[in-house]
This record gives C-alpha cells, sequence and structure tokens, in this order.
C-alpha cells in the first residue's frame, strides 16, 4: 500500500511540474504531501502544532495560487520544511524542525535504510550487489548479442530497427523517480537525533555554574558598568544630534536616502554591539551576582536608547515613503526595524529573566517564521504600485513599470486615466499585452487566479490593439 500511494504521487509529481513552471500546481503538491504524511504519521496529526503548521501549509499553497509572488512561493517551501520536521517531533524548537524538514527531504531514505543496517544483528538485508548484477549484467550481454544478430540476420536487423522506443521520455522517467524519492522521504520523517535531543534537554534559563568566583565577576562587573556608561552617554548625544536633523524638512529624494540609509549603517553596528556586549556580560555567573544592579541598569538604559534609535529611523522612512512612495528597499528598512525591535526586546527579556542563548534563538526564529507567513499574504507589487498611484507625492512612474507583472491590470487601468508620456504609455502596454498572452500560454499546471480573474481578457485581447 505504501509503494503504491508513492507510486501514484511520483506519477501526479511529474504530472504536475515536468517543463511547467509554478502556479496552481504547487498548490496540488501541497495537497498531495499532506495526504502522504497524514496516511504514514495520523497520529501526530492531532497535535495541535502539527495541526497550525499544516493550515498555514495550505494557507501559503492557497497563497501561491491567488498571488504567484516569489514571497509567497519562499513561505509555502519554508512552510512545507516545518511541517514535515514537526511531523517527526513537534515539541523541538522552529529551527530543529527546519534542520530535520531539510535532512528529511534530502536523505531520509539513506538515515532509514542504514539505521536499519546498523541495528539489525543478523545479514537479512538484500543483496545490493547482486541485484545491480542481476539487472546490468544480462542487459549488456543481451545489448552485444542484439548486435551481433542484426549483423548476421538481415530480417532480424530490420525488425530490430522497427522498434520504435521513442514514446519513452528518459527525462520525465528521472523526473518522477525524484518525485518517488522525496515522497518515500517525507512518508515517514527521520531526524537528526543529536540536534534534536540536544533541543529537548536543554531549556530556556541560565544555570549558575559551579566555578563562581565573586574575585572575577567585580572585575566583569567593573569593566562592564564602565564600558555601558560611556556607549549610553555617547549614544545620548547621537540621538540628541539626530532629532535636531529630524526637525529638518527635507525635500530631495538624495537627501533623504542618505538620511535613512546612513541612520540604518548606524543602527545596525550599535544594535550588533549592543547585543554582543550583554550577551557577553550576562552570559553566566554574573547574572547571580548579587551586587550586579547598576550593570543591569545600564544594559536596559542601552537597550531603550536604541530602541529610541529605531524609533527615529523609523520616522526618518515614514517621511521618504511619504514623498517618493513604496519600494522594497523601504519597505526592507521597515522589515528591519521590525525584527532590529525584537532582537532589543527578547534581548531584554534574556537579560530580565535570566535566559541562556537557546532562547534568543528559539523565540527570534519563531517570531522571523510568523513574520515571513504574514509577510507573504500582501501582493507587495501591486499594493506598492496602488499606494504610489494614490499617495505618493513624487511618482516614480518607471520603477513601478519595472515591476512583476502583477502589477500590469493595475498600471493599465492608471494609464487609461492619465496623460503619460509616449514612451511610458508604450512600455505599459506592452507590460500589459505580455501579461495578457503569458495567461494565455500557460498550461493548466501553470494557472494562478488571475487566468479565472481576466478569463474575459484573455479571450479577446488576441484581436484587440495589443496584438494588431
Amino acid at each position: 500500500m505504501k509503494h503504491i500511494t508513492i507510486i501514484i504521487a511520483s506519477i501526479l509529481f511529474s504530472t504536475l511540474f515536468y517543463n511547467q513552471k509554478i502556479g496552481v500546481n504547487l498548490s496540488i503538491f501541497s495537497i498531495i504531501s499532506i495526504l502522504i504524511l497524514l496516511v504514514s504519521n495520523t497520529q501526530k496529526f492531532r497535535n495541535k502544532t502539527t495541526i497550525i503548521y499544516t493550515l498555514l501549509y495550505l494557507l501559503t499553497a492557497a497563497l501561491v495560487f491567488i498571488q504567484h509572488t516569489s514571497l509567497s512561493i519562499l513561505a509555502n517551501v519554508l512552510a512545507f520544511i516545518t511541517l514535515v520536521g514537526s511531523v517527526k517531533e513537534s515539541k523541538s524548537s522552529i529551527y530543529v524542525q527546519w534542520y530535520n524538514g531539510i535532512y528529511t527531504s534530502i536523505a531520509g531514505y539513506f538515515h532509514r535504510n542504514l539505521h536499519k543496517i546498523d541495528n539489525e544483528t543478523t545479514k537479512k538485508d538484500i543483496d545490493v550487489l547482486h541485484l545491480v548484477k542481476l539487472v546490468v549484467i544480462p542487459l549488456a550481454f543481451i545489448t552485444v548479442f542484439v548486435v551481433l544478430y542484426r549483423n548476421g540476420n538481415p530480417i532480424f536487423s530490420d525488425l530490430i530497427s522497427k522498434i520504435d522506443l521513442s514514446f519513452i521520455n528518459l527525462k520525465w522517467i528521472l523526473f518522477t523517480v525524484l518525485g518517488y524519492y522525496l515522497f518515500s522521504n517525507i512518508f515517514s520523517p527521520v531526524q537528526f537525533d543529536f540536534a534534536t535531543n540536544k533541543d529537548l534537554q536543554t531549556g530556556n534559563t541560565l544555570q549558575q555554574s559551579e566555578t563562581f568566583s565573586t574575585e572575577i565577576l567585580v572585575k566583569e562587573k567593573q569593566l562592564g558598568t564602565t564600558l555601558l556608561l560611556l556607549l549610553n552617554i555617547l549614544i545620548v548625544f547621537y540621538l540628541t544630534t539626530d532629532v535636531i536633523s529630524l526637525n529638518t524638512k527635507w525635500t530631495e529624494a538624495h537627501v533623504l536616502s542618505s538620511q535613512v540609509h546612513n541612520g540604518i549603517n548606524a543602527l545596525i553596528a550599535s544594535i550588533l554591539i549592543a547585543i554582543v556586549i550583554i550577551l557577553y556580560f550576562f552570559r553566566g555567573n554574573l547574572n547571580f551576582y548579587e551586587n550586579n544592579k547598576t550593570l543591569k541598569n545600564l544594559a536596559f538604559t542601552w537597550i531603550i536608547l536604541n530602541t529610541i534609535l529605531v524609533i527615529l529611523i523609523a520616522a526618518k522612512n515614514y517621511n521618504y515613503i511619504t514623498l517618493f512612495g513604496l519600494t522594497y528597499k523601504r519597505i526592507g528598512v521597515n522589515v528591519y526595524l521590525f525584527l532590529t525591535l525584537v532582537g532589543l526586546i527578547t534581548t531584554f527579556l534574556k537579560v530580565s529573566k535570566v535566559k541562556n542563548l537557546w532562547f534568543l534563538f528559539r523565540i527570534n526564529t519563531q517570531i522571523a517564521f510568523v513574520l515571513l507567513m504574514i509577510l507573504s499574504v500582501v501582493n507587495w507589487d501591486n499594493s506598492i504600485t496602488k499606494y504610489n498611484i494614490n499617495h505618493a507625492q513624487s511618482l516614480d512612474l518607471n520603477y513601478l513599470i519595472n515591476l512583476s507583472d502583477n502589477n500590469a491590470v493595475l498600471l493599465n487601468e492608471y494609464r487609461k486615466s492619465n496623460n503619460l508620456s509616449s514612451n511610458q504609455s508604450n512600455r505599459i502596454i506592452t507590460k500589459h499585452r505580455n501579461f495578457v498572452y503569458k495567461l494565455n500560454s500557460r498550461n493548466w499546471q501553470e494557472y494562478t487566479y488571475s487566468n479565472f480573474e481576466l478569463k474575459t481578457i484573455s479571450k479577446t485581447s488576441r484581436n484587440n490593439e495589443y496584438f494588431k
């Protein structure tokens, strides 16, 4: 039953993806993958964590069909890896689940077979070498004798030459084998025992070590207090000058760009140094030293001041977006600022609640995963175009034209209702024409929601002005 299920799934895999681009095929593959996992791991799907990951995987599959963005495809792949890792061990940290998901997808078959070989005390395995000999040697001799017989008998040669094997598509067969290998891997997910067990056995709370030396801790506290005090004074001066520059009215794009990017560079350096310093001084027994309140307060002050720096950079980026609209870089700045804020908050919790590095890795990777899922919900090319057309004080239409085809319809509507230069108008017409043509040229495996949304346009576009 297992092999029949996997063989059917692998044939569907080739039907969906062989010589096809990404479209509804990825959504169908997601459903097949869930069914394969469900059939062989029914008990695991009663776990709440696995159910949540399954729903997220289905959501990303739907987003691939509806939006067809690179981000939704990336989210779907990551959700697949997470689900596979969760099916094997749902209690492990999410980054361990990623590792186990990738490990299962790539090496699950070999892991299971090597594990069997290691555990068996008597040799009951199939002799692989004998099987190879059984197949290869007869085929080799048959080939040799067919050649010899063809030279010795013209009638035999004529019969052999009439055998048409062109219907056999070797690439399709290899693709099907790849599908079989993948599905057989995820049918019974495996895990890297050392990493998984280490993760399960390690908590989030920092423990006091046996080598507790008050003399050493006093020196570390003095060094940390001096360093953080000086850094706090320095960042206060920086923030003061930054507030003054924020009140200056900048109208030129390159000036605002310089302000934002320079601020980001300073922020990157500042946050990295802050986190490294804090993690260094609060890595061990100094957390349990009674006279560490001053050092802790300085660390908290440093975190708060860096949070203010994040807010100031966000304000500059907001002014930048208000004047010149959204771009991927400006959105990326906001994403980075959010992740930076999360890093500062989790570092604050690490110090105040006496947590270890495992805590930081676990919570930060979980937040990053959730953020990716949320960001994949948005069709960014379309959203950027809509926002810039309606709100940007200075519209960079050329930037919008250079985005993906997801905004082709929106730009074409904008062209019809606005007076544009002939160059921009022609570029939008070409962009929209190519978009409609691609829709009409897709196979069913490559369909997305746009094929149904623009069905009427797709049928009539070949007779309109774009195709003349």
